[in-house]
Order: C-alpha cells, then structure tokens, then sequence
C-alpha cells in the first residue's frame, strides 16, 4: 500500500530555519546563505521521507514564514503598500509578514489568524481593487526542480484556489466574485508549467471545505474546478483536505475530475459514513488520513486496520496519509535524551510517523496483518497500564455543582465596587503581561536548569529583573502593572511544570508562525497542583509598588489547547482538572494581597469546532465553564481580567461576554480594529481592551496612530469601560522596541484623556 503526507516540519529538527532567518533579519547573514540554509533542510526532509519510504512526497509544503502568504506571492496578491518600499523580492516578503520601518517607509504586516483549529497562525491575504491575480511567482517550480534532482517521488502542494479567496481579505470595492475568473486562470496556468515540467501529482490543499457551506459557496467551489481540472492535461490533481469532514460537498467533490481525493478518518466525524452511504469512485484514489497529524501519540493499528477494512470494498487503491500537516507536531523523538522510554514509546513525532505509515504499508501487506511483529507490539503497547489516574482529583471533578461555576455578586454590581476599590484613571494603561526575554534572562534559566547556579542566585536575578520591569513600568507611566514573568519559558509549559499529570520535551518545538516555536507540554495523567506557582513573584512585584500589580495567569482552556491532550479522557474531564488546580492559584493570590488576577485565555476560540452545530454542545458547553470554574470563589473587590489573540471573535461575542470576567484584552490591531463594530453591536458588558499596537512586529508604532486608534474606539466603547494596551504579551520584543512604544501608548493615552 503506497504512502505520502500531506506536509512536513520545515524549521528543523533543531529550529536550524527560525535560528537562520533571524540572524537575516539582524543582518548577520545574506539572503544566500539563508537561502542555503533553507535547501539544505529541504533536502534533509526529502531524504528521511524517502528512507521511510514515502511514496508521493510532499514538495512546496516548506516556507520561510507561512504557505497562505507564498502562495499570495505566487498569485501576485502583492499589496501596493509593499511593492512601493522597492525591496529585493524576499525582503518584500518578509515585510509583507513582518511589517516594515526603515530608509525605504514603514508599513504595518499582513493580520494573522488562527489556521482553522489550530495553533498555526497564517497570514490573511490582502487583494486591492488593484491588484492583477496571475501566475508570477518560481518558487514551487524551483523547489520542485531540487527535488527531481535529487530523485525525489514529488507531488507538488499548493493551496487551493477556493480555499485561498476565502480566507483572503478584501481590502476594497470589489468582492471575492470579481476575482474569481482570474485566479482560475492562475491556476490553469499553474498546471500548464506542472505539465511543462512533467510533475505527475499535483496537490490542491482545500480545508475550507470542512466547514459549513453555503450552496453559493458549493456553486463556487465547483464552478472553479470545473475549470481548473480541464486544463489539468497529464498531471494526476489530488483535492486534499482536512481537520474534519466534508459533508456538505462529497457528491459534488466525488463528481468532479480529480484523480484522487484526500479524505480525514481522524478528525473527521462523518468520513466514514459519508463513503459507505455515498460509495467512493473506483476510478479514483482514496488518500486516507488515519495517521494523526495533531497529536503526538503512537498510532492503534488496530483501529487503522479496522477503518481500512470498512473502506476496502468500497474504495478501489487507497493510499496511507496524514490526517493534516505534520508541520503541528515536533519534528522528533531523537533529541529526547531525558524522558524515559517508558514514555518516549507511547508517542510519535513527525520523524516517528514516517515510520508507522512505513510499518502499516507493510503490515497491509501480509497475507496476516494481526500476526506481523509491528502489529503485536503495537497491540501489546496498548494493553498497557499508563498508571496516570489519580483517585482524588476525579473526586473532586465528579463533585462540581452549579454553584462552582457562578460568580457573586453580578457583574454591574461588581463593576462599581471595583471602580470605587481602584480609583483609576479614565482610559488606564497596562500591558498584557510579558516582557522582553532577554538572552540574560534566557541564559540564567538555563543555568538553573542546568545547576550551573543555585536556587538562591536564580531568584536574585529574577528579583532584580522584576524590580527594573517594575520601576521601568512606573517611569513610563503604567497604570496597571505587571511583574514581567521572567521566570516563564512558555505561559503553557511554565504551569504544565508546576502541575501535577505533566510530561516536558526538551526539543519538541512546534511553529506557532513564523519564526516564532512553541514547546507544548503533554498532559499525561490526571492534572492536579502540588504547590503554588506564581505567588512569590507576584507578591514580591507588588511589595515594589503602590499601583495594582496584576497576578498572571494561564487558564485552562489554552493550558489544555497549548498542549498535546490525552486521548482516553474527554477534553471536559481534562479542562476542569486543570480549573479546579487554577482556581487554587487565584484563590491563593486573592490571599496574598493581589488585587488584579489576570487569566489568560489566548486559545478559547482555538479548538472551536469548526461547524457551527457543534459549537455549544461539543466545545461551549464546557470551556466557558471551565473559565468560571476558575474565578467563581474571589471577592467582588478582586478584579479579573483575561486576555485573547489572534482569532475571529465576532461568532462567539456572546459567549466570551459569558466568561463574566471584569476586562477583557483583544488582539485587534492587525485586524484594523474590526472587533470594534462587533462589542457595539452585542452591548458587550464586559470592560475590554483592544490592542492599539502589533507587538509581532518589530516596527514602533507613534503616538499620533496610537490615538487614532483610541479615538476609534472610543466612537463606539464607552469610555468608562475602555483599557488601553498592546495587543499582545511583550515576550518576544526587544527592549528597543519596546520602552518606545509604550511610552508612545501612554502619552497617547493622556492625551485623550
């Protein structure tokens, strides 16, 4: 039985590409030597997908920061803004991702969204009435080209033309309809050069056709291949798909033209019933995704092997795939030298699900798949015991009532006390709660863990740290302060090393966007808190300053999406573990002195289903809880703030107002302030700040745009119940950056006051 995947991780197994492109960005290296970098990875991944034996291997899954955003560069969706700075073509793009201040102008980077249910963040399209949709760019034809040199078995991935207009944004008069007979020309184009270059396998990457459609947007979808795929001449067009089923198109997909089709059998509820009611053509090829591209552990043939079987007399070939990319999982196990084999064999990273795609191919093909070596010590791992139940913590889950989810008094109620609690200014000013991570601070956690320095030096540093971020804060004028979190590797990984139910990576990094990695813990057993986390620090902030210093925290719902989750639990089950461990936390710095308790809640919309049926009874129903699980118990006095990120919020405005937190903090300025119309438009009760600068761009942004901004907001949110503050946590910024911007965003804030 043949193979392939959808995409692999192009960073590296040890982030070798992040590590190249921000020594370019510093000017440290040339855009050749990047160049190199990036061939050499390129050929790296080819070659381990070929000893696996990979049959179709993906080629044009790698990017220097994100596909949605090259393949806007190959179709020449090249905003004006940009094309005037006069750059080289990959500074250009890199402006595009990163935005731009120096000698040529200074331009604002594309809006970033969440990637379907993901943690990937693609950049969103830009096309102006301006802009001429046609084949301009090289870069899949020149990758290709390395890889047929090289000997590589290609398919050629791209974007799909539906799914690129649907999630481009248009900038200007016209709508997505006017552009469509132009786009489908560029890709008619681009199967006419895959012809020239005789490419067997051609790629179309269309997700969006696993969420709810309308029937214009079926017309759409078919009315475009119809057309494409009649000028795809010898090249062999996969349609894949996924992060879910698509049972609003089978019959028009099964009908059109395409030689094979890429279905989801992991997260796909209704794919499997979808082939046995519909049938599958027998002309066709079955690309089948039952090998978990989201997750991190081992594969059960077993239930591989039963889902083949179901779909063998319906399907004629059918090829082993990927649910999804690889590119969400770490690149692999080899660099694991601290966690125990005893775990390390229950899980596969992108390199270990080469070779179980290698071992089902196999095991298929035996006269007795049951009796071959792989699947009985795959079965036997299996049938083990994980030991990870905790008796104590499943009591106090099944023991939640009503009441611990309800917060007293009511919100208005609450909203005046805090008001009289706090006497702040009109319009207060704070950040979202990191600051610079310096290569110090980075240095001096790594020494800790390395025990290159005691426990006794650690903290010093961090105090001393503190102490500046706090004295800093005060100089520029904060309102509302924050101690810095210098103690934090990740706001996830930090809380996953002070729970209990826990396993850590060392290397496992994941691309969140750009060069930006993540490390996610993985949630092993039942989550518990053996001690306090954050309190130390955060009464040792406030002992510094007689401003409100907030406590900070991560809350369940993103502890539990910015990890790798268990898969013999329900996600509800594990969202309140992690509550009721939080709720500790917070009720702890109430105790202590700390008035303002911020829990993050960046990834709420994350793992939202994406049909809309599903949203309140497979995801709401428990995650909205889950947060007031976590404050429910504080004073009215104690304020609680909670902060998200680059996500769509208008579908669940409601819902977000539900969390009954007292603020609220947006990323909004990438977006243009669009949420803006939204909070109006749904009396949002909740006070709420919407970022007034991008921190995930380097530029800084002046106080004259700072107050435009305000006042934008200010046209439709009371000003009673506004905050002024960035968009997002200053981690990732450096202190250049940052100290100006701020004080930039405090004098604009006075300024309108």
């Amino acid at each position: 039985m043949k193979t392939t995947i959808i995409g692999f991780p192009r960073v590296g197994s040890l982030r070798e590409l992040k590590f190249a492109s921000e020594k370019y960005f510093r000017g440290e290296i040339s855009a050749e030597e990047l160049q190199n970098t990036a061939k050499e990875l390129r050929s790296t991944h080819w070659q381990l997908q070929q000893e696996n034996g990979i049959s179709l291997i993906p080629v044009n899954d790698f990017s220097f920061y994100d596909n949605m955003l090259d393949t806007a560069v190959l179709l020449n969706a090249v905003p004006e803004r940009y094309r005037a700075l006069s750059l080289s073509p990959l500074d250009t793009y890199f402006a595009m991702a990163r935005g731009y201040q120096g000698e040529h102008g200074d331009v604002k980077a594309f809006a970033m969204k969440k990637w379907f249910n993901t943690n990937y963040h693609y950049m969103v399209p830009e096309i102006e009435d301006t802009t001429e949709i046609r084949l301009a760019g090289e870069k899949p034809f020149a990758e290709y080209a390395e890889a047929k040199a090289l000997g590589v078995p290609a398919k050629l991935v791209l974007i799909g033309p539906f799914t690129f207009l649907k999630l481009a944004r248009f900038t200007g008069e016209k709508t997505l309809s006017d552009f469509v007979e132009d786009t489908v020309k560029a890709y008619c184009d681009y199967l006419a050069k895959l012809n020239e270059l005789g490419v067997a396998w051609a790629e179309l990457d269309e997700p969006y056709l696993v969420k709810d459609l309308s029937a214009e947007d079926i017309a759409l979808f078919t009315q475009i291949y119809k057309t494409v795929l009649a000028a795809k001449g010898n090249v062999k067009v996969l349609l894949q798909t996924y992060f879910g089923d698509v049972r609003d198109c089978y019959s028009e997909i099964t009908a059109l033209d395409f030689d094979g089709i890429g279905l989801d059998f992991t997260e796909g509820k209704q794919t499997m019933a979808l082939v046995q009611k519909n049938g599958f053509p027998k002309e066709k090829i079955l690309f089948a995704g039952v090998v978990n591209g989201k997750n991190i552990w081992r594969n059960s043939y077993e239930k591989t092997l039963k889902i083949l079987e179901q779909l063998r007399p319906v399907c004629g070939e059918i090829v082993l795939n990927t649910s999804c990319s690889l590119l969400h999982v770490p690149y692999t196990l080899r660099n694991e030298t601290k966690l125990a084999e005893s775990y390390q064999k229950h899980f596969a990273f992108a390199e270990e699900k080469l070779e179980e795609l290698a071992e089902l191919s196999q095991i298929c093909a035996s006269a007795q798949p049951q009796a071959t070596e792989a699947y009985q010590k795959n079965q036997q791992l299996f049938c083990e015991d994980r030991h990870c139940s905790n008796a104590e913590v499943q009591r106090k889950v099944a023991a939640l009532t009503e009441a611990d989810f309800v917060r007293k008094p009511a919100f208005a109620e609450r909203e005046k006390i805090q008001q009289e609690t706090f006497q702040l200014p009109p319009l207060p000013t704070t950040t979202i709660g990191s600051f610079p991570q310096t290569k110090e601070v980075r240095a001096n956690r790594a020494a800790f863990r390395k025990g290159e320095i005691s426990e006794e030096q650690y903290v010093d540093f961090n105090k001393k740290q503190i102490a500046d971020c706090v004295a800093l804060q005060e100089k520029i004028g904060l309102d509302v302060l924050v101690h810095g979190e210098f103690e934090r590797n990740d706001m996830v990984e930090y809380f996953g090393e002070c729970l209990e139910g826990y396993l850590f990576t060392e290397k496992a990094w994941v691309q969140s966007y750009g060069t930006r990695c993540v490390k996610p813990p993985i949630v092993w057993g039942d989550v518990s808190r053996a001690k306090p986390m954050t309190v130390k620090w955060s009464v040792y902030a406030q002992s510094l300053t007689k401003k409100p210093m907030k406590g900070m925290l991560t809350g369940p719902v993103t502890i539990l999406n910015w990890s790798f989750p268990r898969e013999d639990i329900s996600l509800q089950d594990c969202a309140y573990q992690i509550g009721l461990a939080i709720r500790e936390e917070v009720l702890d710095l109430e105790k202590n002195g700390i008035r303002i308790i911020q829990v993050d809640e960046a990834a709420l919309r994350e793992k939202l289903p994406l049909r809309k049926s599903d949203w309140k009874t497979e995801y709401l129903n428990w995650t909205i809880p889950a947060f007031r699980l976590v404050h429910s118990g504080v004073k009215p006095e104690t304020q609680v703030h909670t902060h998200m990120c680059y996500s769509e919020f208008a579908d669940i405005i409601q819902d977000i107002d539900d969390m009954d937190a007292d603020v609220i903090t947006f990323e909004a300025s990438r977006s243009d302030l669009t949420i803006l119309d939204v909070l109006q438009e749904n009396h949002f009760r909740t006070e709420v700040g919407p970022g007034v600068y991008d921190i995930h761009s380097p530029r800084i942004p002046t106080t004259a745009e700072i107050k435009t901004a305000i006042s934008k907001m200010l046209s439709r949110i009371p000003k009673e119940k506004l905050w002024v503050n960035p968009d997002c946590g200053l981690k990732t910024r450096g202190i250049a950056e940052t100290v100006p911007s701020l004080e930039n965003m405090v004098e604009a804030a006075k300024a309108c006051r």
